[in-house]
């Protein structure tokens, strides 16, 4: 990491700290009657979480990390702790996995990849990384907040290959987008998505979703955030503070994109787009052409997670550990349910029929929605 590019980064992070110091009180929660039943399942504790968090749901477990450096799996089902394993080194992000091979990356920019809880190796990159690798296709990519992409073999932790280009001098300190997508690598590049050849590093093709704008480097940062939403072809993100909008990955197309002044990620099904803005207005756009559907004011300032829909419902989390189950159709509240009273971090996660969250404090809560 240059010192410039240091510099800037940590300049980014005391402006945010700033300017949430004077935030408004959160809205207090309203009265309703439940429309929907739900239930927790189980609850773990994995140590303090200061990252959004990033947890692989695959082969009926949950693999989850703590900012300490324990890598865990865990039976979705009923949370028995699978095996666990330790990085030896506080982390920086979540963990990737593709439910064999899992690889976290610490304070020290050091990869660490596990098969099971096994340490198969370990792998210095340049540059800081707050965004879970993936792992795919016995690979091992790794995203850095100066934007660079990694590629290693999930083997040995042999460097297949670097891809960077010429970017802004400031960046965004947040999870951005870092997925697999119809046998391409899809990586955030500011407010653009582009898909990479994961054999060579080599650009396939380069979309926008935000453009920045503003008088200044803080204001022009449009950076897309993690995780990004796919339903078939069609995928969609936040462009931070800037956008939300969608592309099609088979046609190499923008459908559309809507400004949208927010910072969490968006959910998603297959006919609307949900997010949260920088007052936590909760609105939702149709999928398929970015029209708005509704818009919810009800939980301004409570400093919403991701979104992910569950159901007829869609679901945020928090700061007071609370999650809000809205409907998907107008916006309602049809349930709420409490965690540890800690703020929910990062986006839930669904698998099958499984919900999980995380709390600041280490907490997962995993929950059943009939």
């Amino acid at each position: 990491m240059t010192r410039a590019w240091a510099a800037a980064w940590l300049l980014l992070g005391a402006v945010l700290a700033g300017c949430s110091s004077d935030k408004p009180k959160p809205t207090p929660l309203e009265t309703f009657t439940p429309s929907i039943s739900g239930r927790q399942l189980w609850s773990a504790n994995i140590g303090g979480i200061d990252f959004a968090l990033s947890v692989a749901a695959r082969n009926g477990q949950f693999i989850a990390a703590s900012s300490g450096g324990s890598v865990l799996a865990l039976n979705a089902e009923t949370g028995a702790e699978l095996w666990r394993a330790q990085a030896g080194a506080p982390l920086t992000a979540g963990v990737g996995s593709d439910g064999r091979y899992s690889a976290v990356v610490t304070r020290d920019n050091e990869v660490v990849t596990f098969d099971g809880a096994k340490q198969l190796w370990k792998q210095r990159i340049p540059s800081r990384v707050v965004t879970a690798p993936l792992v795919a296709g016995e690979r091992v990519f790794v995203m850095a907040v100066d934007r660079s992409v990694h590629a290693f073999d999930v083997l040995d932790g042999r460097r297949l290959w670097t891809f960077q280009r010429a970017g802004d001098a400031l960046t965004l300190a947040q999870a951005g987008v870092l997925m697999a997508a119809r046998n391409q690598l899809l990586a955030g590049q500011g407010g653009r998505l582009v898909a990479l050849d994961p054999l060579r590093g080599t650009v396939v093709w380069d979309l926008p979703i935000g453009q920045p704008r503003g008088s200044n480097e803080v204001e022009r940062l449009a950076d897309l955030v993690g995780p990004a939403v796919r339903d078939g072809d069609r995928l969609c993100a936040r462009s931070f503070q800037t956008a939300v909008g969608c592309v099609d990955l088979a046609k190499n197309t923008v459908l559309w994109s809507r400004n949208s002044a927010g910072a969490g990620a968006v959910g998603g099904n297959g006919e609307r787009l949900f997010g949260a803005d920088a007052v936590d207005r909760v609105s939702a756009w149709n999928a398929s052409n970015g029209d708005l559907a509704w818009t919810n004011e009800r939980l301004l300032h409570r400093d919403l997670s991701g979104a992910v829909v569950v159901g007829s419902s869609v679901v945020f989390g928090d700061l007071q550990g609370q999650l809000h189950f809205l409907s998907v159709a107008d916006g309602k509240t049809q349930l709420r349910l409490p965690t540890d009273g800690k703020p929910v971090i990062g986006t839930p996660l669904l698998a099958g029929n499984t919900l999980l969250v995380a709390t600041k404090g280490g907490g997962l809560y995993a929950f059943r929605v009939n």
